[in-house]
């Protein structure tokens, strides 16, 4: 007789969890809404001016990226190194919520996005994603030194130029690189910029924030708190340094090495109060740092193509963010 495997977590109809360790990420939410997490194939030739492919970062680790390529006579594009959200536990490179705003995002500068497949927790638990983002970086290092090669990038990268940029658990990934990358020298790269767009920081206690905003379709407290159980190194609560970078066990950010920082927060994101922390700390370090606020929104509302339609304040405030970003690394 086969035993029936009983589910252990659940979590906003984005993943289950079972007793045998297995993982469903089969989305059980609005059927309308499935069309945003569902992979888009690459395609080499330009589609609405941009081309994309997926390559192999590391052979031995089956490390993989998605680059996006915009149609344009530069000869060299800034590259913009992109970490996906979902709370360390869900998404990856190749979904439409991210290719509809990256395509849009390369085109708009123009720049070149890597986007890297990250491993998913609870299967690989943190630190395995911020390790996966290194190792993208490392590896464009490797590029710029003509150690490696990647025709579209060492044609159309610009390595003096490259920017990382996270969306929500991306965000902590982008904090991470950018902390490692500060310890060694990445020449002939140059890490011009850094821009966490509503990332993922969180205390252990909730926030007054968490308590007061309204959830949203990308982030409820059960998302926070689930997700990051499921992903954090077993006994660790959210105060961990990857979660809570301002907090007493990190770094002290006046330590570390930074690079230009665009920091993105949402108004009516529910863990702004902790996004805001991690900004205060880097003023009092007197660190480099932009706030960039997008006014009425909730966390990742840019990624939500179906909003961006039907919402003309979402569709303004995303264009806008898409022109901030630009602003941003046209000046660095």
């Amino acid at each position: 007789m086969v035993q029936e495997k009983k589910l252990v977590q659940d979590v906003s109809g984005w993943l289950r969890v079972y007793d045998d360790g297995s993982v469903d990420r089969t989305w059980t939410g609005p059927p309308e809404a499935k069309f945003m997490a569902e992979p888009v194939s690459p395609h080499e030739q330009f589609i609405d001016g941009i081309a994309t492919r997926d390559v192999t970062i590391d052979q031995n680790s089956g490390l993989r990226a998605r680059i996006y390529l915009p149609e344009e006579e530069n000869p060299k594009f800034p590259i913009i190194l992109h970490f996906h959200g979902g709370g360390f536990c869900i998404s990856q490179a190749d979904w439409f919520m991210y290719y509809q705003f990256y395509t849009r995002l390369a085109k708009s500068i123009p720049a070149t996005v890597v986007s890297v497949y990250l491993r998913p927790a609870p299967e690989n638990k943190l630190p395995a994603a911020c390790d996966d983002g290194y190792a993208a970086l490392l590896w464009l290092k490797s590029l710029s030194k003509g150690e490696s090669n990647e025709p579209w990038l060492n044609t159309h990268g610009d390595f003096n130029r490259v920017f990382l940029i996270g969306d929500s658990s991306g965000g902590n990934i982008v904090h991470e690189v950018a902390t490692r990358s500060g310890f060694i020298d990445l020449n002939p790269l140059r890490l011009a910029g850094a821009i966490p767009i509503h990332p993922g920081f969180v205390r252990a206690q909730r926030s007054k924030s968490e308590l007061e905003q309204p959830e949203s379709p990308f982030l409820t407290l059960d998302m926070v708190d689930k997700f990051l159980a499921l992903a954090l190194p077993n006994g660790c609560t959210k105060d961990h340094p990857i979660t809570c970078p301002m907090g007493s066990s990190a770094p002290p950010i006046e330590t570390l090495s930074l690079p230009p920082l665009m920091y993105c927060v949402a108004e009516k994101d529910m863990i702004k109060d902790t996004e805001m922390e991690y900004y205060e700390i880097l003023k009092k370090a007197n660190k480099d740092v932009e706030l960039f606020i997008s006014t009425e929104m909730g966390h990742s509302f840019y990624l939500n193509k179906i909003a961006i339609d039907t919402d003309p304040v979402t569709a303004a405030q995303t264009s806008e963010l898409i022109e901030g970003i630009k602003v941003f690394i046209n000046k660095h």
